[in-house]
């Protein structure tokens, strides 16, 4: 099984940077993963806002050069784990950026006639490891529930990803948060996740 470690905070002396290194050490343990990749887009300096004009038009992100080796990532994984911090109810702009330009149709998603299109990603499974300073049930009773439905039903459904796995943190600013307890949580879901490896070309745990 191929992880690919999608990380987005600023730095990583964070809570959500020891959700990183509590994530890699459970991958490196881990039997049934034969590779993983981590991907910081701050340490990557990825762009995220988007550009369209005569040269870059949006029908052609998929073809886009500049993303190509993002793209490869995506295919090469059989599980996308992103760790994130949820900002005003929702992932930062960088992640939300990143997945406007990846998850591009004719790559992540093909038109069809009908209601839906045909997910391109299908057979993949996903993890979001989130970190909120409010209470934990503040996106399901006051957002109803906002964050899961933007990143489940809004976007891995919609690209064919059925398998998704959440951890919503909260009270994560205090000092009664119990972050160790949910540090070792994440760890021991990663340790034991098992999945059906592929052949790939990509090197073993670097960090890009």
């Amino acid at each position: 099984m191929n992880v690919l470690i999608v990380f987005t905070y600023p730095h990583h002396r964070s809570l959500n940077g020891s959700f990183l290194r509590e994530t890699v050490r459970a991958c490196e343990e881990n039997p049934n993963v034969t590779s993983f990749q981590v991907l910081d887009l701050y340490q990557e300096d990825f762009e995220p806002a988007l550009v369209f004009n005569r040269q870059k038009r949006r029908r052609n992100m998929h073809l886009d050069a500049d993303l190509e080796k993002y793209r490869k990532q995506i295919t090469w994984a059989d599980k996308l784990v992103f760790i994130y911090p949820i900002w005003w109810g929702r992932p930062p702009a960088m992640l939300l950026g990143y997945i406007d330009q990846l998850f591009a149709a004719n790559f992540a998603y093909k038109d069809k006639r009908g209601l839906f299109p045909e997910g391109l990603l299908k057979g993949k499974s996903a993890v979001c490891v989130s970190t909120m300073k409010g209470p934990t049930y503040y996106p399901l009773v006051w957002l109803h529930n906002a964050h899961k439905i933007l990143m489940k039903r809004a976007l891995f459904r919609f690209v064919g990803i059925k398998r998704v796995k959440f951890f919503e943190f909260g009270n994560m600013e205090e000092l009664n948060g119990k972050q160790v307890k949910q540090l070792q949580k994440v760890y021991h879901y990663m340790k034991k996740i098992n999945g059906v490896s592929r052949k790939a070309e990509m090197p073993n745990s670097q960090m890009l």
